[in-house]
């Protein structure tokens, strides 16, 4: 599966993603591109977008889109509070694959 995770996530977290091919929105080169574009060029490659801003749904129409749309649930963007959620993603990104 093919996954990108969003500029506000710490990069290091894409090692942690095992399994998966991912990149990070600034590695594909789309750092500080807003308004829903990020998710337009992502949906035609990667199944998957990973973000930690709980805003995205009320600022997109996210049902228009091919592509997963992840938002993880933590305190902050850090390394040490992402982690505890790889379990849940990994499970999450399964389900992806599966439907």
């Amino acid at each position: 599966m093919r996954v990108l995770l969003d500029e506000c996530i710490d990069r290091r977290f894409a090692k942690e993603l095992e399994g998966h091919e991912v990149m990070t929105v600034p590695q594909v080169g789309w750092a500080g591109i807003k308004n829903g574009e990020p998710l337009s060029r992502a949906q035609s490659q990667f199944d998957a977008f990973v973000t930690v801003d709980r805003n995205l749904a009320f600022q997109q129409n996210i049902p228009q889109f091919t592509i997963a749309v992840i938002v993880l649930e933590s305190p902050t963007n850090r390394l040490k509070d992402l982690r505890p959620l790889l379990p849940k993603l990994q499970q999450l990104l399964l389900n992806v694959c599966k439907g």
